[in-house]
């Protein structure tokens, strides 16, 4: 495994990567078609804010399997081609929340105090005390958009200073925000009770301008303003337009919409208070965050687990080597399914995938993912469990899953059924010896089947002479079955046959085969 570092990182986190035994390779400061030009040597890329993760630089990628972005925003990195591509994309939300939430308290400081002009105005020899009326925090009534990690260290904060805390955030529970002492409300009404508001969200088409020039008319006038969050979050121009009118009293801005920001409507105001994006710009979080994602794109490379992931479900290291058997388990079965469904039977409408027994207790998302990747290779080069439910929702396929809580024959028991124009067919699966997957049942009849790298599947009508003709057929053609295995739905009924071979079957020999004889269909996998 190689990994390229392009941006400048801590050389702890460096160590670690060496210490894993995964080849380093440290070019910061690179132009774009410099990266470019070797970025197709690595299997992961560790970033900041720097570099550009472009779709030009994943199409000159063929090996890059893992982006790691130390810090939390991923504006530098186009997700959805990482996805298209199957690259995963890992950031690290925690490492720099505590000193991203410091950072929004002190600029609410500040900016209640107005201590960078008293600061500026007492250095010019000036004792202007009657110029610099602050306001208290105590009592005042603080409104978080976006309650999450670096808002809900922002609440903690804020409650220590006796602030009255409410919050606008989609995915806040009642109970989460019981927990953590706020107030969760609608955001209309938390611009208009809130003396402070502070953004901690990150930046997405739902977002954009989320404090336009409707939003801050709404909000009380004399209104303070803090983002530490992400710019273009608050449209600027607005924000200016309020400022010089007093429905804003002031703002404090760590972001802005192009950065660096040379230049800003808000630039030449008094009561607004500038930092050059330094919400995570502490030593400790730094530190963090550049051994946060070394260690987790170790893990991805050299287990496969999944941490922090933006574009495919957690695999935490812990759950990696049990759930691989499983995950290895499904590919094979969605693959098998997959390999079974021909263009004749029109497109996948739908894919229900089931958990019985050991399967029922395990996180299932990543699961769901194998089979899917497995199903949607045979007919999409480049599918893989990053990429494939996105393929599927693209395809409009609907994806169930269901959990069984009842007992089963197996210890384990995972059975995918593919609906498309014409039929549904269903394929089960369990893992033998706790560890190898097995095929049990095609289409409701037992079936007990390793996978083998070469098969081949026939129904037949169960009649004497089809084996001996089958066999003949392939033994004439200096083909050599590896396992042979029979089921049949009932005597004199439709009857599975499905061999391993020890090499893929010509097409004409899959030929002799379809014209044997009480032959129904004949389909070679391989897996």
């Amino acid at each position: 495994m190689k990994v390229l570092i392009s941006d400048k990182l801590s050389p702890a986190a460096i160590a670690i990567f060496k210490a894993r035994g995964i080849e380093t390779d440290v070019k910061t400061g690179l132009s774009p078609a410099e990266l470019r030009a070797i970025i197709g040597d690595y299997d992961g890329l560790a970033i900041r804010s720097t570099s550009k993760v472009t779709k030009e630089l994943l199409d000159a990628a063929p090996n890059l399997k893992v982006v790691g972005r130390a810090g939390i925003g991923i504006d530098n990195v186009d997700v959805k081609s990482a996805t298209a591509r199957g690259v995963v994309v890992m950031n690290t939300p925690y490492g720099n929340a505590i000193t991203t939430a410091e950072h929004a308290i002190a600029m609410m400081f500040a900016l209640a105090r107005q201590i960078p002009e008293a600061s500026a105005s007492t250095k010019a020899s000036k004792w202007e005390k009657n110029r610099f009326m602050g306001v208290e925090l105590f009592g005042k009534t603080l409104g978080l958009i976006g309650c999450g990690n670096i808002g809900s260290i922002v609440a903690d904060r804020a409650q220590g200073l006796k602030m009255r805390v409410i919050a606008f955030d989609p995915y806040l529970t009642t109970q989460r925000a019981l927990d953590l002492g706020v107030e969760k409300v609608a955001l209309d009404e938390l611009l208009t009770r809130a003396d402070f508001i502070t953004l901690h969200t990150p930046l997405t088409e739902t977002t954009k301008n989320i404090l336009s020039a409707d939003a801050i008319a709404q909000m009380k006038r004399g209104v303070r303003i803090i983002n530490c969050a992400r710019g273009g979050l608050v449209d600027e121009a607005a924000l200016a337009e309020a400022l010089k009118s007093g429905q804003v009293a002031g703002a404090a801005l760590d972001v802005f919409e192009v950065e660096p920001a040379t230049g800003s409507p808000l630039f030449g105001l008094d009561n607004v208070v500038c930092t050059p994006h330094l919400g995570a710009a502490t030593a400790e979080a730094q530190e963090n965050v550049a051994l946060q994602v070394a260690e987790q794109m170790s893990d991805f490379l050299l287990t496969g687990a999944v941490t922090n992931a933006i574009n495919m479900p957690s695999v935490s290291a812990e759950d990696a080597p049990r759930l691989r058997p499983y995950m290895e388990l499904c590919r094979l079965l969605g693959a098998f399914a997959g390999q079974l469904t021909s263009a004749q039977e029109g497109v996948i409408r739908a894919v229900t995938i089931e958990y019985e027994g050991n399967a029922a207790n395990l996180n299932h998302r990543p699961l769901t993912a194998a089979a899917l990747a497995g199903l949607l290779t045979p007919v999409m080069a480049g599918a893989n469990m990053v990429n494939a439910p996105v393929l599927a929702r693209e395809r409009g396929i609907d994806v169930a899953e269901t959990v069984h809580d009842r007992p089963s024959e197996y210890q384990t028991l995972v059975r995918i059924t593919v609906t498309t124009d014409q039929q549904s067919r269903a394929v089960s699966g369990t893992l033998f010896a706790g560890s190898r997957p097995r095929i049990v049942e095609i289409k409701g009849i037992k079936v007990e089947a390793d996978f083998g790298r070469h098969m081949l599947y026939v129904t037949n009508q169960d009649k004497p002479g089809f084996i001996g003709r089958f066999g003949a057929t392939l033994a004439g053609a200096g083909i050599n079955i590896a396992s042979f295995h029979l089921g049949r739905a009932e005597q004199g009924g439709n009857a599975i046959c499905l061999v391993s071979v020890d090499e893929p079957v010509p097409e004409e020999v899959l030929a002799m085969v379809r014209t044997l004889p009480l032959v129904i269909k004949a389909t070679p996998l391989a897996f």
